[in-house]
Parts: structure tokens; C-alpha cells; sequence
């Protein structure tokens, strides 16, 4: 059985660009799947775009060909790409810094800069904004569909050269009882905000289940929010409309309310800074 492409941009689909690329796809091979992760991401948001690659790629099998395009360097001398990953997997984008956290937390065993005289859609070459269609969904088909072996794909180049963030972007500080990091993104549709806070460093670190968190979230000395925290393993530890600290389906930390908003109520964006703080005293009591 042939590989899944599974896709997410930053395009929406109030116009017919997704569709572009799927008929290309199936002009490559009719009998290739097609999955969406979303196309709503944050536009030219690639920190963005990172972390939701990395909230999918574990959960599919070996061999599967992801295509991410978030791409505001779309036809300058940025590399487009497609690295081979160390599960297995495929990730066909921008070398701009989606890759950073397969980068990290998955491995790059290989990355192959496409070749635009092989691979790419016929009859576009005097085409430069639309690299998702005539580029990376070209070359993606192919791929899945077995015309081409990865070595086919362009010429590699060091893993040095991959453009990734920061790590203290992905990747927050602890020191003794404080952690220090940033909003790594707002894309929760139940107003969830995702931390770059590893939920194994923050147990590593002495937080546990049951304890209150200070929660104070600054962003260039403007205090958005600032309480003590019940950090728990879901909402139900915490009454309704209540706030609360839980470990998220990306093994990240999240800060959300109970069947309610909290990117909404406190107008929190990614890239803000924050600072969580261990509140002294007795730990509330949950299973």
C-alpha cells in the first residue's frame, strides 16, 4: 500500500489552493490519500507550523510523506526540501525552521534540496509563489507514489544547514523552583495555550500533580494574567470556568480553563513570555 501525504499550510480554504495541490497529487497517481492536519495555521507563522508537525508525525507509520508549507520566502533563495526523518517518515517543506522541532525531537537522518529541473509541475517554471503546488506537492506525489526514490528528490546537504529556531524557543528554562519560557502556540480550538514546557522536564524539575503553580504571563512588562494554578492531569480536577495547569496530548504543558476560553479571556498570542513559580504550601489532594 502506498504512503499517505498528509498536509497542513497556512492557505485557508475559502480559495481553491489546497485543491491545486490535491489535483496535482492526483495527476501524479490517482490512487494516492490525501489527509489534511489543518490549513488554518497562523499565517507565516512557522514556529507555528513546527509544533503542529510535530503534534501529528509520531501517530503515523513509517514511510508517510508530510507536506507543510507556511512559507513567506516562498521564491527566494530559501531551500526547498524534503527531509528523511529518523522514524522513517517524510517531511516535504521550506528549509525556513519547520523542521525545528522533528529537528529535536524526532531526528533528521537525511535532507535532500529538491531539484526544480526534475521535480517540479510542468508548465510552472515561470512560476515563483506557488512553490506548495508546483513544488512540494509535486515532488510529495511522486515520492508516495514510487516514481522517485528519496536520492531522486535533489542533491543533500548537511543536517548543519537545517534552518531551526532557537531550542530556548522550544524548550524551556527551569532554574530551582521557576520556569521561564514562551506561549508556543495558541492554535487549541478550546483556547488551550500550549507552553514550551516538556511535561517530563517539569516533573523532573519537582512539579507534580496536585501542587499550585504561580502563573504569571508578561509580555513587555504587561501582566496578563497572574494566579495560583491547580496543575492536574485533566479539566475535571478544577471547577468550571476555573483555570488550570495539565500535561498535553504533545507531552507539553498547557494552561486552559474548564469548559472555558483562556486565550480568548486573556488575549494571549504566541511568543509571549511567561514565568510559572511553585507556590510554597500544601499540595491539594488528587488522584
Amino acid at each position: 500500500m502506498k504512503p499517505c501525504i498528509v498536509w497542513q499550510t497556512d492557505f485557508g480554504l475559502k480559495w481553491g489552493a489546497v485543491a491545486s495541490m490535491r489535483g496535482v497529487c492526483k495527476q501524479v497517481d490517482p490512487t494516492l490519500e490525501c489527509v489534511d492536519i489543518t490549513h488554518e495555521i497562523e499565517q507565516y507563522n512557522i514556529l507555528a507550523a513546527s509544533r503542529e508537525l510535530i503534534y501529528v508525525e509520531p501517530f503515523w507509520p513509517k514511510g508517510t510523506v508530510f507536506v507543510s508549507v507556511v512559507d513567506p520566502g516562498v521564491g527566494t533563495d530559501r531551500r526547498a526540501s524534503v527531509a528523511l526523518l529518523a522514524d522513517g517518515n517524510y517531511v516535504v517543506t521550506p528549509d525556513n525552521g519547520t523542521l525545528t522541532h522533528i529537528f529535536y525531537e524526532i531526528g533528521i537522518r537525511e535532507i535532500r534540496e529538491i531539484d526544480e529541473s526534475v521535480n517540479r509541475y510542468p508548465g510552472t517554471e515561470h512560476i515563483a509563489v506557488f512553490h506548495g503546488r508546483d513544488l512540494f506537492a509535486y515532488t510529495a506525489a511522486r515520492l508516495a507514489a514510487g516514481v522517485i526514490t528519496f536520492e531522486e528528490v535533489g542533491p543533500a546537504y548537511p543536517a548543519e544547514e537545517i534552518v531551526i529556531f532557537e531550542e530556548k524557543l522550544i524548550k524551556a528554562r527551569m532554574e530551582e523552583d521557576t520556569v521561564k519560557g514562551v506561549v508556543s502556540s495558541v492554535s487549541d480550538p478550546f483556547g488551550s495555550i500550549a507552553l514550551n514546557v516538556l511535561s517530563t522536564d517539569f516533573k523532573a524539575g519537582g512539579f507534580a500533580h496536585g501542587d499550585m503553580v504561580h502563573v504569571t504571563l508578561i509580555d513587555q512588562g504587561k501582566v496578563f494574567f497572574e494566579e495560583d494554578v491547580l496543575y492536574a492531569k485533566s479539566f475535571g480536577f478544577v471547577p468550571v470556568g476555573s483555570p488550570i495547569l495539565f500535561d498535553s496530548s504533545t507531552n507539553y504543558i498547557e494552561l486552559g480553563i474548564n469548559q472555558g476560553n483562556f486565550k480568548e479571556k486573556y488575549k494571549v498570542q504566541e511568543g509571549q513570555e511567561y514565568i510559572l513559580q511553585l507556590k510554597r504550601g500544601i499540595p491539594q489532594v488528587v488522584s
